[in-house]
């Protein structure tokens, strides 16, 4: 034991000296995650506002203007322009200087006081699909508020004149993320994207890097065994990714105010599972590719690219036909999100992600074992 220890320890020594003397891939390592956060954090945002909105107006009464209102001090609307025409709506969706038009028709104000149904018309640019649902479903919203308050002044008014009336009031409330901001959402996603791609890339790359250099084949000849040379290759990317975790939760805590409401002893638990699976696709890559434009077109290609829009980061996974959903039930991103986001935003704890830790410990030793299995048939 005290043998294997010290070889492994040369090992993993030698990783170190050669990943200094390479400032670039020095650079890469410890400054890219952080990097990749602040761009990642601020770039992938779901939240729409501000949304360029045109009125027609034709009642123009204060029952309407009250109603335009709205939308202007709900912070997702900005009304930019008025036209008196339907037919004018068209130039302006046209060159995109509007994204949303509300249409108000003649005698809106008079239905409304009057207690009759009222109609208005929300039209949205179907080209820009995001901002269009996302402006539909806030007009909707809009619109429920306000008919809730005409409603209830009805209901005051009558109650006032002594009918007895009963009536539902909704109570809504959302957890876990209060004000729906998507940075919240996405930014632990983000920890978990950067966590594959730094340790999966980085084993990959260097394990190719020692074939193209020929040090492979030297290492190979040395009394060297595989076991210890697999264990001295990982061992220094298992660091470099429990660094780049701690760089990523101080950032995200202390820059985008998004703390772990769980146990962070168990994110790091959780973390080394989930590097066992990464740091199993990148030996893996690396016995499938002999230079490093392989690995890397392979990484990215075969592994990375199919994990990120397949495992729930950018769409949800209900949405996809049933056939993809099954395939996603292989893919160690699928439960690690769920564990980093139940961890980050909801705080919980070992009891509800016992499942996914499972799931994700059985991927990852089937993983490893391959590709150790693998890599130890290519130096044999």
């Amino acid at each position: 034991m005290p043998k294997l220890m010290k070889t492994i320890r040369h090992i993993i020594r030698k990783e170190f000296i050669q990943l200094r003397r390479d400032r670039r891939m020095f650079f890469v390592v410890f400054f890219a995650p952080v990097f990749q956060l602040f761009i990642l954090g601020y770039a992938v945002n779901l939240d729409v506002r501000d949304i360029p909105t045109l009125v027609c107006d034709n009642d123009n009464t204060k029952t309407s203007r009250g109603f335009l209102s709205e939308f202007s001090n709900s912070g997702y609307f900005r009304l930019t322009a008025y036209v008196n025409r339907i037919e004018d709506i068209d130039r302006y969706l046209d060159n995109g200087k509007a994204s949303v038009a509300i249409v108000i028709p003649r005698g809106f104000g008079d239905k409304v006081i009057a207690g009759k149904p009222a109609q208005v018309q929300v039209i949205a640019d179907g080209s820009e699909t995001t901002t269009g649902t996302i402006g539909l479903s806030y007009a909707s919203m809009i619109v429920a508020g306000y008919s809730r308050d005409i409603v209830s002044q009805q209901f005051e008014w009558l109650r006032g004149r002594g009918q007895k009336l009963s009536a539902i009031s909704p109570e809504l409330r959302i957890w876990y993320n209060p004000e729906l901001r998507s940075r919240n959402f996405m930014i632990p996603g983000v920890l978990a994207l950067i966590l594959m791609v730094m340790t999966m890339m980085l084993t990959s790359l260097a394990v190719v890097k020692e074939k193209e250099t020929g040090t492979m084949e030297q290492l190979i000849v040395t009394p060297i065994r595989p076991r210890e040379l697999i264990i001295g290759k990982l061992a220094p990317f298992t660091i470099i990714g429990f660094i780049d975790v701690i760089l990523v939760v101080l950032v995200t805590t202390f820059w985008f105010h998004i703390p772990i409401k769980g146990s962070v002893p168990l994110l790091f638990g959780l973390c080394a599972i989930f590097l066992m699976t990464t740091l199993g696709l990148g030996l893996l890559v690396s016995t499938v590719s002999r230079t490093q434009q392989q690995a890397m077109m392979t990484a990215i290609f075969f592994v990375m690219l199919p994990m990120m829009f397949l495992s729930g980061f950018v769409f949800p996974i209900e949405n996809m036909p049933r056939i993809i959903q099954f395939i996603t039930y292989l893919l160690p991103l699928r439960y690690f999100f769920v564990i980093i986001r139940g961890l980050f935003l909801k705080g919980v704890g070992i009891v509800e992600l016992w499942d996914e830790a499972v799931a994700l410990l059985i991927l990852g030793t089937i993983i490893f074992s391959m590709s150790v299995l693998r890599f130890r048939k290519k130096l044999g």
